[in-house]
């Protein structure tokens, strides 16, 4: 089997389009979700601790050099701010994340416990039922 169709074979798979709707929704889903964070979240929580914004809060390790106006080398800061609104924005997507398995769960817990109908029997063995049961007839 060459490549190309091997290419094709694995990419009109099921799997990997349900991948890559997955990850499509994934990258939308965060984007709705640092936004959320960004401004709904954050706002309020920087008001409430006194009008700071989230982003701004650095820890500069080298300040910047000015010469006559212009910044030669710009600051070495750690932006502690911007790591915060990053693990709150992961928080909420595992915890949504989280929710969605756990409604799977439910509904498959839910599927195994229906009892499934038995399936009809195979042709064949219903022939040889008919023939068994006209030879005990005969008998």
């Amino acid at each position: 089997m060459g490549l190309i169709s091997e290419f094709k074979e694995f990419a009109a798979k099921g799997n990997v389009v349900d991948l890559a709707v997955g990850v499509v929704i994934g990258a939308a889903f965060g984007k709705v979700v640092t936004s959320f964070v960004n401004d709904v979240i954050m706002p309020p929580v920087g008001m409430i601790m006194g009008g700071i914004d989230f982003k701004d809060i650095k820890l500069t390790l080298k300040a910047a050099v000015v010469e006559g106006g212009n910044v030669v080398t710009p600051a070495v800061t750690m932006n502690i701010g911007i790591f915060m609104n990053a693990i709150i924005d992961f928080v909420i997507v595992a915890f949504a994340i989280f929710l969605v398995i756990k409604a799977m769960n439910v509904f498959r817990r839910k599927q195994a416990e229906a009892p499934a109908a038995p399936a009809a029997p195979a042709e064949d063995i219903v022939l040889l039922t008919e023939i068994r049961d006209e030879l005990r007839k005969r008998s």
